[in-house]
């Protein structure tokens, strides 16, 4: 019960901007009160802002958090603040999301409990390895751990900021910087993708290439309507896991389309 009221109470829309807007502030201030620097203060604060942006997955929602300190900066006539003070968070945005990375998802993160169900479809064997291909800030990597607790967890991510955030956050997980299109995967057992459904038909060609037989492929949200699942998980949320296994069974050729 006390759950369910604070989620109605800092979750519902646009409580969660008010607050955002507002502790970008009280960040801002407090780091005054700390003799820190108007510039600093200013592009701490926003920093703080672009993190918590990626909470939510919804891009109009990403567009007013992002801009309400800004604004309200501006409206209440600010500070004197250098003109390429404006461009540092975004310079933080671009070490989080980096351009090359920008074909791929989006930072979405993954419900810890998504995948709990699927260990009942996929017998691993004990000490298999798992891969996140696109680990973000770790939370794919917490949920495969919850669903294969014997399992050696990896992560593959291409921004080096997140890969370190996710380090910190999953000590247990080997998690490496790379592009997950280039790096081989024939040494997994499991491919977890939460991907986009422009990168799904590549994904598995290279996951059929670089797999060996027996290979599972878990796909979160996304369905690959060309091949026959093995099995579907319904995870929290609404959202679906698609289980397949290599060699994949085909309903019609993959094809790769430009992403």
């Amino acid at each position: 019960m006390l759950t369910s009221y604070i989620k109605l109470i800092f979750f519902k829309w646009p409580i969660p901007a008010l607050l955002t807007w507002g502790g970008g502030w009280v960040v801002f201030f407090g780091l005054l009160a700390l003799n820190v620097g108007v510039t600093l203060a200013w592009f701490i604060s926003a920093s703080v802002i672009v993190l918590i942006s990626f909470w939510t997955q919804r891009w109009w929602r990403k567009v007013v958090l992002l801009s309400g300190f800004p604004v309200s900066w501006a409206l209440l006539g600010g500070f004197v603040v250098p003109a390429w003070a404006w461009l540092l968070p975004m310079l933080l945005l671009l070490l989080i999301y980096p351009f090359r990375a920008w074909g791929d998802a989006p930072l979405f993160p993954t419900p810890r409990n998504a995948l709990t169900g699927i260990s009942n479809q996929i017998p691993l064997k004990k000490n298999a390895r798992v891969l996140d291909a696109g680990s973000g800030l770790g939370d794919g990597l917490l949920a495969l751990r919850k669903a294969f607790p014997q399992a050696r967890v990896n992560g593959l991510e291409w921004s080096w900021l997140l890969r370190i955030l996710s380090a910190l956050r999953c000590p247990w997980a080997v998690i490496r910087q790379g592009d997950i299109w280039v790096e081989s995967w024939c040494d997994y057992d499991l491919i977890y993708l939460f991907q986009r459904p422009e990168s799904m038909h590549k994904a598995m060609l290279k996951a059929e290439k670089e797999l060996p037989k027996g290979a599972w492929v878990v796909s979160l949200a996304f369905e690959i309507e060309a091949l026959e699942p093995h099995g579907t998980w319904q995870a929290e949320g609404g959202r679906k896991v698609w289980i397949y296994q290599v060699p994949l069974k085909r309903r019609q050729p993959l094809k790769q389309k430009n992403i």
